[in-house]
């Protein structure tokens, strides 16, 4: 990437809102996270499940919602949560061995989910 390049991608992200910036990455984690937890589409997608690193995904999404939720307002900060919830509970079911309740992956910021 040249400099002009990379001072107009500056350029441009300093032009996008920050609940924008927080939900699209929020967004990309949750994509993530649910591939992970063997959510996503097409014949691979058993293949594609490691709770290992799913868990560290949705722990980070649960850092990012919780820290996030009071500045991005109950517009963009609920479904961030319904969407955080979602995945913890398909992380509970595709796991063999269950975590205790608040235990599972972000629970410690969120509360038991289950």
């Amino acid at each position: 990437m040249s400099d002009d390049e990379s001072a107009q991608a500056l350029r441009d992200l300093s032009e996008v809102p920050a609940a924008e910036v927080v939900t699209t990455l929020a967004v990309h984690l949750m994509t993530a996270a649910a591939i992970r937890c063997g959510l996503g589409e097409g014949p691979d997608a058993q293949a594609e499940t490691d709770l290992a690193e799913a868990r560290i995904l949705i722990t980070a999404l649960a850092g990012l919602v919780t820290a996030s939720a009071s500045d991005l307002g109950p517009q963009h900060a609920a479904p961030l949560r319904d969407g955080l919830a979602t995945l913890q509970r398909a992380f509970a079911e595709a796991s063999a061995i269950p975590d205790p309740p608040g235990q599972g992956p972000g629970e410690a910021l969120t509360g038991p989910v289950r």
